[in-house]
């Protein structure tokens, strides 16, 4: 969620400039998902993580403009959908290919990734009638050179592993050094969960010392502390290449979020530059 509110801020970051740009989602999922099973419990048999998420943002106080877009946009997806909950919530939640998909002008494309084929089939469904939108059955981490560099020689490209296997940041980190390689001043952001700091850590210091290093800001935000309970204590949305002063933009939308997620002491948002302007 706080990566759907900050990729809106980023598309309409690259906006502020006529010419249009590609949209690359290299994790792109099947584009909708109906919150109604995991409250039913589904096969994960795991608690909903959407009332402490969304669920906040939909019935708490008056939100931020930059939460409060995201909110409509979300409302606006459930009732297309036919969810329109009663009681002020959701029940349809839009994945990020069509939170773009909804913000793209005529000039922008969007290139999607999928690389399960019950989910790219659905998401070829989703998008069936949208000549802007293309979509692959590929391996998303394969896209930055499949795909880069486009045409209209700029582009945003969205990385959002699910990070399943132990090296998931090692190969978010060789993506980025061959996407960079291939396109130097094209725009990336990259979702990351705080589950463990050191690994974290890890992954931004490659960043830093890496040869292809560009102007790179990690965004974080904390729904506890470090000593809370919780495995998932937050997450973070590293980008490289930001659109001019988006930092500026970002950083409070984090301290919102941050008093509106929190579910322990010590939640906070912030923002620090990895690689400087």
């Amino acid at each position: 969620m706080m990566k759907h509110v900050l990729l809106l801020q980023l598309v309409r970051g690259m906006q502020r400039k006529e010419k249009g740009f590609l949209y690359v989602d290299t994790h792109a999922g099947r584009g909708r998902y109906d919150l109604s099973e995991a409250d039913r419990g589904d096969s994960l048999a795991r608690k909903a993580e959407h009332p402490d998420g969304i669920g906040r943002l939909l019935n708490g106080a008056e939100p931020p403009a930059a939460v409060a877009e995201y909110v409509a946009l979300v409302r606006a997806f459930d009732g297309l959908a036919g969810g329109a909950e009663a009681d002020g919530g959701v029940r349809f939640y839009p994945g990020s290919p069509w939170i773009v998909q909804e913000l793209a002008r005529a000039q922008d494309r969007l290139g999607l990734c999928e690389k399960h084929p019950e989910e790219a089939a659905a998401l070829k469904e989703a998008f069936a009638r949208e000549p802007r939108v293309s979509v692959q059955l590929m391996d998303g981490y394969n896209a930055v050179r499949a795909m880069l560099p486009p045409p209209e020689k700029r582009a945003l490209v969205l990385i959002d592993p699910p990070f399943e296997v132990p090296n998931e940041f090692a190969l978010v980190a060789s993506a980025l050094d061959e996407g960079l390689r291939r396109m130097p001043a094209a725009t990336f952001a990259v979702w990351y969960p705080l589950t463990e700091r050191a690994r974290t850590d890890e992954f931004l210091w490659r960043l830093e010392s890496a040869e292809t290093r560009a102007p790179t800001f990690a965004a974080e935000l904390m729904i506890a502390g470090e000593d809370a309970a919780l495995k998932l204590k937050g997450c973070g949305l590293v980008v490289v290449n930001p659109p001019w002063q988006i930092d500026r933009e970002i950083a409070p939308v984090l301290a919102s979020l941050a008093g509106l997620l929190a579910q322990a002491p010590g939640g906070s948002g912030k923002l620090r530059w990895v690689v400087p302007e």
